[in-house]
């Protein structure tokens, strides 16, 4: 018993230990949360990732469930990379912290880092955003993040709300530019893991297809 209770007061201190070698804003005291940094590097070879979106939220709130259809809002977002109906969701989302959006698109090999919120309840932190030059894929990742900051890979899924037809007719992304246009005949219907461009339609394999994971996420406590 009382070898337990050593353990447990070794156990408190050294978790008060490591808060304390944290830098924490008076502001951040004050308000009950602490700024991050979120890196999304693109790891694609030949996929423009689309400005990528990251929230902070509680573990119960979750954008969406491989296997079942996909709320249009991401729906739009994995199509043409519209995010106005995505943000207001989240907006208006009592889960939901805090959220950013990138100013600009992720090139192949490039990174981007964006500044979020995240609140003592509400530390898991996503992020997503499209692959350009498909018809309906998206990268996601989430992960729940100690005061510390963590890593996390993200997959390509597709929305399963258009058809792979993999013609430049429908795709938004360079080299074709046809955004809005889309083929609801022979979309799955639901969300799994992208299986990458295939040899077929206006896109060549050597240039656009990936294996996964397609993103890395660093997620690491802000100076500021």
């Amino acid at each position: 018993m009382k070898l337990n209770r050593s353990l447990t007061t070794l156990t408190a201190v050294a978790a008060l230990m490591c808060l304390m070698a944290l830098p924490i804003s008076a502001q951040e005291l004050k308000h009950g949360y602490q700024n991050y940094e979120v890196t999304i590097t693109n790891l694609t070879g030949g996929q423009i990732m689309s400005p990528p979106i990251v929230y902070s939220h509680r573990s119960r709130f979750q954008l969406f469930t491989p296997g079942e259809a996909a709320i249009p809002e991401l729906a739009s977002v994995a199509e043409d990379a519209d995010s106005a109906d995505l943000l207001a969701l989240l907006d208006a989302e009592p889960l939901v912290a805090d959220f950013a959006i990138g100013g600009d698109v992720v090139m192949p090999g490039q990174s981007m880092t964006l500044q979020l919120q995240v609140p003592w309840g509400y530390r898991t932190v996503s992020t997503l955003g499209m692959l350009v030059t498909t018809n309906d894929a998206f990268f996601a990742a989430s992960a729940w993040v100690p005061l510390s900051g963590t890593s996390k890979y993200a997959l390509a899924w597709d929305a399963g709300s258009e058809a792979n037809t993999q013609d430049c007719d429908h795709i938004p992304g360079p080299p074709c530019e046809n955004p809005g246009m889309r083929v609801e005949d022979g979309a799955e219907g639901f969300i799994y893991i992208h299986t990458g461009i295939q040899a077929r339609g206006s896109l060549d394999p050597a240039m656009h297809d990936w294996r996964n994971p397609v993103a890395r996420v660093q997620i690491k406590r802000a100076l500021n």
